[in-house]
């Protein structure tokens, strides 16, 4: 977890909607999306507030992730750094302007509203760059090597300041993925959990792609199956409690099997070059 002093991209008129806003095609896409999810989790035996949904912001331009905001939605993921970070300036800025415009019968009036944005790093990390990501990332889903979470561990002691991580497991074994082979988990996810600035908060995955969704079921249960036994005997905390998988063609399969935070991109937004 970051530190509670840093600063947060806090939307004053978050909760605003226009029409249009509320008529928009990203509202009807979202709200597909959202029910998608509560189906899914109803299907698990667990409440549709149980999943995260990290809408991954990738292929939109920053006119639909304002938008977004606006609609209510505060997880947000990207899987490059300078574009995480870029936005994340971006959006606070509006932020600022917002609040400088802001008369104080508004503000009282919306206070409830100013749930901060929370930013999710879904890519890989280059050591060398994640100073960049101090203060500004919630959650880092990809540590996949103890050199990484060695450097994370050296950025949070230099900068008094916490990450809270997953463990990338490369379930499936495919060369293209990075990530930890499940036969090596439970290690690294241990020495990790001992690490000083670094809070272990579950593992991740990406699996194959596959126009068929249960093809790839087997890949979210063994996951599932290693996050219960990494859970139950390992010494990781009582805040491992996160398991991030499923993507936009398969994150409903991951939830029946236990995911309890997904992360979707092109079912959000279309892709674009803004």
């Amino acid at each position: 977890m970051l530190s509670n002093d840093r600063e947060v991209c806090d939307m004053t008129e978050i909760s605003r909607l226009s029409p249009n806003d509320s008529e928009s095609e990203l509202a009807r896409r979202m709200r597909s999306i959202l029910d998608r999810v509560a189906a899914a989790a109803e299907r698990s035996g667990r409440s549709a507030e149980s999943i995260t949904t990290v809408a991954v912001t990738k292929y939109a331009g920053m006119d639909e992730i304002r938008q977004l905001v606006r609609l209510g939605h505060r997880d947000l993921g990207e899987s490059r750094i300078q574009q995480l970070v870029q936005r994340y300036e971006m959006l606070k800025e509006g932020a600022i302007r917002r609040d400088k415009l802001s008369t104080l019968t508004d503000s009282a009036q919306d206070a409830g509203n100013h749930e901060p944005i929370r930013w999710h790093m879904v890519g890989r990390v280059q050591r060398n760059k994640i100073k960049k990501l101090v203060g500004v990332v919630d959650m880092i889903h990809s540590v996949e090597s103890l050199k990484l979470a060695e450097a994370l561990e050296e950025a949070a002691r230099k900068d008094d300041t916490e990450f809270d991580v997953l463990l990338q497991v490369n379930v499936s074994g495919e060369e293209s993925k990075q990530g930890v082979p499940l036969r090596a988990a439970a290690t690294l996810a241990e020495q990790i959990g001992q690490m000083e600035g670094i809070n272990l908060r579950g593992l991740m995955t990406m699996a194959p792609y596959s126009e068929n969704p249960e093809s790839v079921r087997d890949v979210f249960r063994r996951l599932r199956e290693e996050f219960d036994e990494i859970r139950n005997t390992r010494h990781c905390g009582p805040g491992f409690d996160t398991l991030s998988m499923g993507m936009s063609g398969d994150f409903e399969v991951a939830i029946e099997e236990g995911a309890t935070m997904v992360r979707i991109g092109s079912a959000f937004f279309e892709e674009s070059t803004s």
